[in-house]
């Protein structure tokens, strides 16, 4: 049976929501970057009849958590799970941190127009890390903390902003760093290549596609 994955695509910088039930508990789900329009979010959810047991954060990029307090509102014990290294991006004392990222690129009115008091992780990540059928795979470069999640029996890849449908993330904002981000996509054309990504802006693909792009 096909694994469902539900895309909602959010916000003023159009980011890609994934839903994913989890196999195992068919009333529970992992919700990965809620990048803004919480509420639709949250409806999409009732809909569905899921509950998120993971919040989790491919990397902490403003326009990939916006929707992140209003979520945790409604799910008090949800786990929010983010690596290590974007930790300090989330929590009271964050919002300095976005409003100096996104200014970088002349965008700090998105952060000042949207900002809501931002919750601490509750699941600090690193390589290796199992969350469901998940692993997680640590690919800095975009971001020193960028993650994706990795499905292998299902050859599945939820990318973030690490690998895009004919495109890789930027490496101009904070932490961002152009070689390393080549090494986490080296790492990545060594999977299967009919691996289907899923990515954090954009239509979906897969390894192979994407390898052709750049090798």
């Amino acid at each position: 049976m096909e694994t469902m994955i539900y895309r909602l695509t959010v916000g003023e910088i159009q980011t890609n929501c994934w839903i994913i039930p989890l196999p195992k508990n068919e009333k529970e789900c992992i919700v990965v970057d809620p990048g803004g329009e919480g509420e639709t979010i949250l409806a999409r959810l009732e809909k569905l009849n899921l509950n998120p047991r993971y919040i989790v954060l491919t990397h902490a990029h403003f326009d990939h958590i916006a929707a992140l307090p209003k979520l945790a509102a409604a799910f008090p014990s949800v786990e929010i799970a983010i690596h290590q290294e974007e930790a300090n991006k989330l929590g009271p004392e964050s919002l300095e941190f976005h409003r100096q990222d996104f200014a970088a690129v002349g965008a700090s009115a998105y952060v000042e127009t949207l900002w809501k008091p931002m919750p601490s992780a509750t699941l600090l990540l690193q390589e290796g890390h199992e969350l469901g059928p998940f692993r997680i795979l640590h690919l800095p470069g975009h971001s020193p903390g960028s993650i994706g999640l990795y499905w292998k029996e299902e050859k599945i890849l939820i990318s973030g902003d690490t690998l895009f449908r004919m495109g890789i993330g930027r490496t101009d904002l904070y932490g961002g760093e152009q070689e390393i981000l080549a090494r986490s996509l080296q790492r990545l054309f060594t999977l299967d290549e009919d691996t289907v990504v899923f990515p954090g802006h954009g239509a979906r693909t897969t390894i192979g596609r994407e390898k052709g792009v750049y090798f």
